[in-house]
């Protein structure tokens, strides 16, 4: 299990599992339930890339940054140790 601590968000980190650049699993703790739960399910099964390349840059309001923005940075920070 991976775990990356988030910033800007309401979410306080995020957890996740990769297996041959397919995300398994994704449960962020914190944050809007609904939405982080909804953010999991979809892109669980996705492709890393793809993941990154979807949500990379959405921002929430004025804060710069979104939940799914913090996943992108996540799993690219990933990617960069593996």
């Amino acid at each position: 299990m991976n775990t990356y601590k988030t910033s800007g968000v309401c979410s306080r980190e995020i957890q996740f599992e990769v297996e041959n650049d397919i995300i398994t699993h994704v449960q962020f703790v914190g944050g809007c339930n609904g939405n982080t739960k909804g953010i999991s399910a979809l892109i669980k099964g996705m492709n890393i890339n793809d993941a990154i390349s979807r949500m990379e840059g959405i921002e929430c309001g004025m804060r710069g940054t979104s939940c799914p923005d913090q996943l992108a940075k996540a799993l690219k920070q990933y990617k960069q140790s593996h």
